[in-house]
Parts: C-alpha cells; structure tokens; sequence
C-alpha cells in the first residue's frame, strides 16, 4: 500500500484582484525587506494550519471538505489596514466575524471528529484570521522599518469568499490543490 504522505492546508482565498494586490505587497517585501518566505504560498487566509495526509486516502479528505464546505454559508470578510506578530510578522488585518469565526470552528472540530487532523498549537491560542505579507525571513531590524512604513496604512476591502480551498506543497511551493464551493446545501 502507498503510505506516501503530502504536507495540506485549508484556507480562504481573497478575489483574485485583491490577491494580485496582495501579491504585489509580498512582492514589495521581497524587495524592499528581504523577506520571501510569504512568496511561497497564494495570499490567504488560514483555517487549517498544514497537516500531513496519506496520499491515497486523499479522497476521504476532499469528500469530506466537499461535504462540510456545502453546509457553510459563502464567508463575507472585511480586511482593515496592516497588523503585526511583533518581532517578525507582517500582515493584513481580517476582521473576526461572527460568520468567520463559526465556519473556522465547525472546520477545525469536523476535521477532528471525522478525519483526525489536529494542529495541537492552534488548540492553545485564539484563531487570528489574517493575510501574511512578509514572515520568518523578515529580520527583526527590518521588520521595524517596514512596520514604521505600513502600520498606519488603510487596506479597507469587503467581499465574500464562496469557497474553501485545499492547498497542498509541492516541496517548493504552496499550489491550490482542490476548491469546495460554501454553501450549497444551506438553506436560505
């Protein structure tokens, strides 16, 4: 039996025009700051820290996803200006809905339940949706310049994401594997 195994994680994804904005901030980190590590994925927003499936049992997962993602509302978001994980992180406020905070409950507890995939760490902090511009790579020396550059800065943006998305790393990079579209069994 193949007992390959591939590093996953759930997410939401912005629009694509507010992602190429995104993208395009990353891309100023890059540059500017030296910090490339938040390149590697699609700009997101994380509700399922990664976790490691069996290759072969990835059916089980998506039909579980597909499952779970069609009894959620689509999620409105409203981002809000920059935010910080001081010394080292730099992102995109989300604002903590409600709505956001169920749909990243039910996914977590389902995922749990039904599959087994816990991120013990997550367990033990309060969810903190956001879109990450510049991590990990960012040195503390320049992760003070930047944040003097875009801790005031508006980034005021709603819409509403209609589906969950499953990526998956292909030993370089974070690639969107599978899209689960909200909502199609909720009933208005």
């Amino acid at each position: 039996m193949n007992q390959a195994r591939q590093r996953f994680f759930i997410a939401l994804l912005p629009p694509k025009r507010i992602g190429q904005l995104a993208e395009q901030l990353k891309e100023h980190f890059a540059e500017v700051y030296q910090s490339r590590a938040a390149q590697k994925s699609p700009a997101h927003i994380t509700l399922q820290p990664p976790f490691d499936w069996l290759t072969a049992d990835l059916p089980r997962l998506t039909q579980h996803l597909e499952y779970l993602a069609g009894t959620q509302p689509p999620i409105p978001l409203v981002l809000d200006g920059f935010g910080a994980f001081k010394p080292r992180v730099i992102f995109i406020k989300v604002r903590t809905t409600p709505e956001l905070l169920s749909l990243q409950e039910n996914l977590t507890k389902s995922l749990e339940s039904a599959l087994g995939i816990v991120h013990a760490a997550s367990k033990n902090r309060p969810f903190a949706p956001h879109l990450t511009l510049a991590y990990r790579d960012l040195t503390k020396p320049n992760f003070y310049q930047a944040w003097s550059e875009f801790a005031s800065q508006p980034f005021p943006f709603e819409f509403t994401v209609p589906q969950l998305t499953l990526l998956q790393h292909d030993g370089q990079r974070w690639q969107i594997s599978q899209e689960f579209p909200l909502g199609l069994e909720v009933k208005s």
